[in-house]
């Protein structure tokens, strides 16, 4: 992910709805929610829910998967791995990972934030 990506994804997250909308699908994880689930957990009518599903989607942050007349929405797991991953890339001025501490003697963090591959 470069900063532009990251900037993009940040900026989609940082409205209530969509921070909202994107939680939810973290839950539901592999089933997914149709865009009527959504709308009903979250209180947003259906054209203000397709604006925010629609960032979101652009932002590499939900994929969706037409069924029927449905659409459903699920949480990008990699899209927001690719998100934390460049936040936290220069973590331990790039020596992520090593429980090591620093030359001014502060512990470093011992590791990249990881999401689970699968969760469901």
């Amino acid at each position: 992910m470069n900063q532009s990506q990251a900037m993009t994804a940040l900026s989609a997250l940082g409205q209530e709805t969509r921070l909202e909308t994107f939680r939810l699908l973290v839950t539901a994880c592999c089933r997914g929610l149709t865009a009527g689930e959504i709308g009903e957990k979250t209180g947003a009518v259906q054209n203000t829910l397709s604006t925010h599903l629609a960032t979101l989607s652009q932002a590499g942050l939900i994929t969706s998967k037409r069924e029927g007349r449905s659409i459903r929405y699920f949480a990008d797991l990699d899209g927001m791995r690719g998100l934390l991953g460049y936040l936290m890339d220069d973590c331990c001025a790039g020596r992520a990972g090593r429980s090591t501490s620093d030359d001014s003697g502060e512990a470093c963090c011992d590791a990249k934030p990881q999401l689970a591959a699968n969760c469901c």
